[in-house]
């Protein structure tokens, strides 16, 4: 198993998160380019700003490492027009995976109208561009049931508006990493999680982020049936050590 193929390295802080200057964080998010191409993994998750850098970067180093970023982060409420302004000036940077937030709090008070239009837009708009949809579903913001009907909901949009040969573009993602739990409960993907969103997202590829933090973890997600994994600690990973990394 080719493990680095299934990990998507990634740096999401702003500076205020990182606790950073600008330039600083800048520099903390070319690092993490450089070690994407290093050593080769199938994808650096970065924010839209450093879109263009991370671009140029991978052309001049020759590299087949894509670049991912996200969209409406990380919250998800920001509206559709929003969602898409961002999506297009990302594609023009060059970003190969869009990576929307759900509107899920829209979801969790019933607005399926609102969520369903955003999932058909924003997904065309990516299909269009020939890019990879991921749909960060926020499942330590779910109830097992919301994760379930959620999940559902994306498929079954997906299946009624697009071509079969469409469907392994569109994945449903766990996680953002900044959601904040209580009394310190995981805000990333766990087992429990990640087979409920196979079971009921399925024929669409699932993307594990936040929480997997070991060779044997990242193996145990593969298994399960997982295509991409998120993570701060890729090489870590990678090279079978533990990562503290905090997603």
């Amino acid at each position: 198993m080719n493990i680095k193929q299934y990990l998507d390295s990634t740096y999401l802080k702003t500076p205020s998160q990182s606790g950073l200057s600008e330039a600083e964080n800048t520099i903390v998010a070319k690092g993490f380019i450089q070690e994407a191409i290093e050593e080769n993994f199938k994808l650096i998750m970065i924010r839209p700003d450093i879109v263009s850098l991370a671009k140029k970067m991978i052309t001049d180093a020759n590299s087949t490492v894509q670049i991912g970023t996200v969209i409406d982060f990380p919250e998800g409420k920001s509206g559709l027009e929003s969602k898409l302004a961002e999506a297009n000036q990302a594609i023009l940077d060059g970003a190969d995976d869009l990576d929307f937030v759900c509107n899920y709090e829209a979801f969790k008070v019933g607005n399926v109208d609102l969520v369903k239009e955003e999932i058909l837009k924003c997904t065309q708009l990516g299909l269009l561009n020939n890019k990879v949809v991921k749909w960060i579903i926020e499942v330590a913001a779910l109830s097992d049931k919301q994760i379930i009907q959620l999940s559902a909901l994306i498929k079954n949009s997906v299946i009624s508006n697009f071509k079969e040969e469409n469907y392994a573009s569109v994945f449903v993602k766990s996680s953002t990493g900044f959601f904040k739990t209580e009394n310190n409960l995981p805000n990333g993907a766990t087992i429990h999680t990640i087979i409920m969103m196979l079971e009921n997202a399925s024929p669409l590829p699932i993307k594990a982020a936040g929480g997997v933090r070991t060779y044997g973890e990242a193996v145990e997600m593969i298994k399960l049936g997982v295509k991409r994994i998120g993570t701060s600690g890729a090489k870590a990973i990678a090279n079978g050590q533990k990562t503290h990394g905090e997603y």
